[in-house]
C-alpha cells in the first residue's frame, strides 16, 4: 500500500503511537512525512494525540517535528522531548498539552494496554515531578489529564499508571511477507514495536508497519516474525529505507555482524561530565 492511502486510515483526533530510538534508529520515516504531508494539504488527520516512549527527530524536521503544527496534535505524551524543538515550542506556549513519562513507564504501560489490565503498577515515579502529588507529569498549564494515581498495596506506595485507548500507531520493521508478518531483523532493536502493535490491535486500532522489502509468504522464518500478520493493517514498502538518520545500513547496528571490542572512551573534562559524575554519585543500591 503507498504510504499515502496508508496514513489516510488514520482518523482526526486519534490517539497515535510512534516508536524511535534517536539518530533516526527504528523510525518510521516515509510515514512520519507522508502523513505530515496529508495534514498540510488536507488539513487531516487534526486533534491528535502522540505516544512515544523514546526520542524521535533531527532537531530539525523529521520525527516528531513533523507533527509540530498547528492543530495537527492537542497532546503529547512522551519519554523524551529533546529531540523535537518545534513540539517543544509548542508546548511553552501551551499551543498543546505537554506530559512526559518515564520511557521504560511508557513501553511497558503499552503491555498493559494491550492485555486490557487495569494499568501499570510499578515504584518508578514516585517522589518525583511524576508523581500526582507533585507535578503528574503535566509539562505546562494546558495540560490538565492526570496520568497515574497513588495507591497502597502490602503496606506500600506505588504509581498506577493508568491505561488509555490506542487508535494507531506508526511502527518501522525491516522485511514484510506477503501475509503482513513482519521481521525486524535489520534494525538496531526491537523496542516496543510488539507491545505497540499489540495495545493498538486490542483496542481495535490501525496498525501500520514501514519495511524496506516485502517477501513471499513462508520466506521468513518464524523466529524471524516479531509482529505477527494477526496484528498489522497495513504494510508500506520503502526500498530506500535507511537504518537511521546518517546511515544507510550496518550489519554491526543490528546486531548482524559482530566488530572487535573496544575500550571505553572517558569523555573529555566538561560541565556535561561533571554533570554525570555528581548523578552517579546518587546511584546507590537500592535506588
Amino acid at each position: 500500500m503507498p504510504a499515502e492511502e496508508a496514513v489516510a486510515l488514520v482518523p482526526d483526533g486519534a490517539t497515535i503511537g510512534l516508536i524511535g530510538g534517536g539518530g533516526g534508529l527504528c523510525e518510521a520515516m516515509a510515514l512520519h512525512e507522508a502523513i505530515e504531508k496529508r495534514f498540510l494539504e488536507t488539513g487531516h488527520p487534526k486533534g491528535m494525540t502522540l505516544v512515544h516512549a523514546l526520542g524521535l527527530g533531527n532537531r530539525k524536521d523529521t520525527g516528531v517535528n513533523r507533527f509540530a503544527h498547528p492543530g495537527m496534535v492537542r497532546k503529547v505524551i512522551g519519554g523524551h522531548w529533546p529531540w523535537s524543538p518545534r513540539m517543544q515550542q509548542m508546548a511553552a506556549r501551551d499551543e498543546i498539552e505537554a506530559h512526559v513519562l518515564p520511557g521504560g513507564v511508557a513501553m511497558q504501560l503499552m503491555r498493559e494496554i494491550a492485555a486490557k489490565r487495569p494499568g501499570l503498577f510499578t515504584h518508578v515515579g514516585l517522589g518525583t515531578f511524576i508523581d500526582p502529588r507533585i507535578d503528574g507529569g503535566r509539562m505546562n498549564a494546558a495540560a490538565r489529564d492526570t496520568l497515574c494515581e497513588v495507591v497502597e498495596i502490602g503496606g506500600r506506595e506505588y504509581l498506577r499508571y493508568l491505561p488509555f485507548h490506542m487508535d494507531a500507531c506508526l511502527l518501522k520493521g525491516s522485511i514484510a511477507d506477503e501475509e503482513g508478518n513482519v521481521s525486524l531483523d535489520e534494525e538496531p532493536a526491537n523496542v516496543d514495536s510488539y507491545a505497540m502493535a499489540a495495545a493498538v490491535r486490542n483496542c481495535g486500532g490501525i496498525v501500520i508497519v514501514q519495511v524496506r522489502e516485502k517477501v513471499k509468504a513462508g520466506a521468513l522464518g518464524a523466529r524471524q516474525v516479531r509482529i505477527p500478520a494477526a496484528l498489522v493493517d497495513a504494510i508500506v514498502v520503502d526500498p530506500d529505507q535507511r537504518q537511521g538518520y546518517e546511515i544507510v545500513y550496518d550489519p554491526a547496528i543490528s546486531g548482524q555482524q559482530r566488530v572487535a571490542e573496544a575500550a571505553p572512551h572517558m569523555p573529555e573534562f566538561s560541565i556535561r561530565r561533571i554533570v554525570a559524575e555528581r548523578a552517579r554519585r546518587e546511584l546507590v543500591d537500592g535506588a
